[in-house]
């Protein structure tokens, strides 16, 4: 010390310098240890909300034709909930449904309340669509989107209720430190703008700005569990739920419920799960089968002798067969480590189709009409096709595939952590008589929104679904005929008529009330922060453009407050919390594509979210709280539903259910690709929905008398088909189609199926049956 204090100046100096470079080096390493250690509480759950397969008009292309009969795969609800150890929490739940519903929400709200308290409400949950049309209609509670569901369906609500309710606890109940990483990337082949012409409407220096007339962009959350490792993923990209067609009867995920269901599966595969017919377990395999898989042998002849050794002991036990009607999945996982979730979410997809080869008509071939989308003045020849066309099915393969694959990419290079405080901010607006300041060339004026009403062109459907009869897209006019039919239901008034202008004004939806509300008027709106993310939670359909305006002004604000810098990640989560169609820029809704007819409000319905959300973001910024506002109506004990019961389930006489009607003949041998088909008796699925259960199931034997399940109704290699021979027939069959994948093992294997009947008393009873063994080479 005394060295010290003799030392000359300058050589002080240099020691302090080194000194605290040591400190500061100290410092570094300690933030860096810091910025990859967890900073918050992280959970995931997932559960199965598949509801009604059979009789249910489903939700999105409002055609009534369209009734579920069967499952493509499962619809699941998925959970993330991030917390701070001592302060804010956020749940967001990411729905393989067509949209969120306000009554939906309400519940849900409602038994979190019950059941936990206060540290979940309206504020910092949301609920969220992915926009599938092949799920059950019948779950939201104004007329309008009910109406071809034949009214209220309450299966279809219960399901939804129920398992969003079971995601939530899951999530919260494996609430663990852990951390989260976010990325982002581009995928150009997933979405084509669909309303082209009304884009180009938008100003040209604006759409300057831009490469595309659609995001490209995808924003993929990476939950990283502390002890686990990877444990979730959540992505927001803008394509809709159309690549299954308006004809399609089985419920599915459409793209995104395909791409997340090939993530999930991806991860399993990859971290410690297999299938059930996964090398590892040749061992349990009876010795000549297991010889055949490892290439001892050059035929299958004793493959077929094992097969054919169970035909005459392939007894139908209901007990033993029931328990194998279980998600295979859960068979894929570790017991002791958290399950992968990955969601898929939804953006701005207003004016966004998966039908990225274009819009043709059906008649000619060639392109329908760009403006009108129309072939020789009618829509209804005019459809989008996808990658796969003509086959549905390989075009929600693929587009679900492109998501999958690019969340891959993005998830594995994720390297920017969240960081920071967790906050949100929700209100409930009145955006039938809203006013809105909003900039003019003599500064500013205040024009007011209006009570929802949808124009003509919304009849006419869109390149992924057309309409019927003679409407059009681009219709600013009307005719004279559908305005008799309009006025026998509401005849609009002058001021509604100015205020919606130039939209015409087909149902004055807004001023329907009976028997009850036919659309909402009092909406949420909400943000949901963490660290350098934002939420925009949404209760609509943003096109394109008019999401971009709307981040870019929640964006401005954040950032000149201070509280974010430009590194911010603003993400919209469409369709969320409630539904009221969608939202275009005023320039769009000039067009009066179908776009412009659906926006509810009127020609100033995005400068008041925009106005709406700038208050919010300010809000969050300042932190100050906001007006809960008006609270939506609760019109639960005022829905109607006149869809028909299931009065009663028969078979033929000496026939059991479960039964086969078409067999896979004796000795049969497949190749993977190949398609094995099996019809059962069968009884309607509303009498039990088999949640977190299968319809179908595909099993592998193993050891000399277990049968493993394979694969079951939530693969997209297997298809659950239900049918009536006719609509009034109190008996029914279920084909199950298995399409052999390329990975599946050689084996023998057989095809199940499971259900419930119900009897002229009411009383629901469970049946299984299989087919016929067969091997697979």
């Amino acid at each position: 010390m005394k060295l010290y204090l003799h030392l000359r100046p300058c050589v002080k100096v240099v020691l302090e310098m080194i000194w605290l470079g040591f400190v500061l080096l100290l410092l570094s390493d300690g933030h860096k240890a810091a910025a990859q250690s967890p900073n918050y509480l992280i959970g995931l759950g997932s559960y199965d909300i598949t509801g009604p397969a059979a009789d249910v008009n489903m939700m999105g292309y409002a055609n009534m034709d369209q009734t579920a009969s069967g499952v493509h795969f499962r619809l699941r609800a998925r959970t993330f909930i991030v917390a701070e150890p001592q302060g804010n929490r956020v749940a967001f739940v990411n729905l393989d449904a067509c949209m969120a519903s306000q009554l939906v929400t309400i519940k849900v709200l409602a038994r979190l309340k019950a059941r936990y308290g206060d540290i979940y409400s309206e504020n910092n949950v949301a609920i969220s669509g992915i926009h599938t049309h092949a799920g059950p209609g019948g779950y939201l509670q104004y007329i309008v989107y009910i109406v071809t569901s034949l009214g209220f369906v309450p299966e279809s609500f219960n399901a939804l209720v129920d398992g969003i309710e079971q995601s939530i606890i899951q999530a919260h109940e494996n609430l663990r430190p852990g951390s989260i990483f976010i990325n982002k990337g581009e995928l150009l082949d997933a979405g084509v703008n669909r309303s082209p012409s009304a884009y180009l409407n938008n100003p040209a220096t604006e759409r300057g700005k831009y490469e595309y007339d659609v995001d490209k962009e995808m924003t993929l959350l990476k939950f990283v569990d502390d002890e686990w490792g990877p444990i979730g993923s959540f992505n927001w990209f803008a394509t809709h739920g159309t690549s299954m067609s308006r004809t399609n009867s089985l419920i599915s995920g459409d793209n995104k419920g395909t791409a997340a269901r090939f993530m999930e599966d991806w991860f399993d595969e990859n971290n410690g799960g297999s299938r059930a017919s996964d090398t590892s377990k040749t061992n349990a395999i009876p010795r000549r089968v297991s010889n055949i898989i490892n290439g001892v042998h050059e035929n299958h002849h004793e493959l077929l002798e094992v097969a054919a050794s169970f035909q005459s002991s392939l007894g139908r036990p209901v007990t033993r067969s029931m328990s194998m009607a279980r998600r295979v999945r859960s068979s894929l996982r570790q017991a002791d480590r958290p399950k992968f979730v990955a969601a898929f979410c939804q953006s701005n997809c207003g004016d966004v189709s998966p039908n990225v080869l274009g819009s043709f008509c059906i008649d000619t071939g060639l392109p329908c009409d760009f403006n009108s989308s129309t072939c020789g003045g009618k829509n209804e020849l005019c459809y989008g096709r996808g990658p796969g066309y003509p086959d549905e099915f390989e075009s929600t393969r693929i587009i679900g595939d492109r998501q999958f694959r690019k969340a891959v990419e993005v998830f594995n290079e994720a390297s920017e952590q969240l960081r920071g405080k967790i906050d949100y901010r929700h209100t409930y607006i009145d955006f039938s008589k809203l006013d809105v300041t909003i900039s003019s060339e003599n500064g500013s004026e205040v024009v007011r929104t209006c009570p929802a009403a949808m124009g003509f062109s919304f009849a006419a459907g869109t390149t992924d679904g057309p309409g019927a009869f003679d409407f059009t897209q681009g219709d600013d006019q009307g005719n004279a005929f559908w305005r008799l039919v309009r006025n026998v239901l509401k005849t609009p008034g002058e001021e509604q008529v100015d205020c919606q202008s130039p939209k015409p004004i087909l149902l004055d939806t807004g001023e329907m009330k009976e028997p009850y509300d036919w659309a909402p008027s009092i909406l949420p709106i909400q943000i949901l922060s963490i660290g350098q993310l934002v939420v925009l939670s949404v209760p609509g359909e943003f096109t394109t453009m008019a999401g971009r305006r709307l981040r870019d002004a929640v964006r401005s604000v954040l950032t000149s407050a201070g509280d974010f810098d430009e590194n911010i990640h603003i993400v919209i989560a469409g369709l969320t919390n409630a539904y009221s169609q969608y939202v275009t820029t005023i320039e769009e809704y000039e067009i009066q594509r179908y776009e412009g007819a659906s926006t509810l409000y009127g020609p100033h319905t995005l400068s008041a979210y925009i106005q709406e959300f700038n208050k919010l973001a300010t809000a969050l910024t300042t932190g100050l709280t906001v007006s809960t506002g008006p609270s939506p109506p609760d019109l639960l004990n005022q829905q109607i539903s006149l869809l028909t019961p299931v009065v009663m389930d028969t078979t033929p006489f000496g026939v059991n259910f479960g039964d086969t009607s078409a067999d896979v003949p004796q000795n049969s041998t497949f190749a993977r690709g190949d398609n094995v088909t099996v019809v059962f008796y069968s009884a309607c699925p509303r009498n039990d929905l088999m949640t977190e259960g299968t319809f179908a199931l595909v099993e592998i034997l193993q050891g000399e008398d277990s049968w493993v399940p394979a694969y079951d109704d939530d693969d997209f290699c297997l298809r659950f088909i239900w049918s009536r021979p006719s609509k009034l027939s109190t008996r029914s069959y279920a084909r199950i189609e298995w399409k052999i994948p390329e990975t599946a093992f050689p084996g023998v294997y057989r095809i199940s199926h499971f259900g419930a009947s119900k009897n002229l008393f009411g009383s629901i009873n469970h049946f299984a049956g299989s087919s016929n063994a067969f091997v697979v080479v």
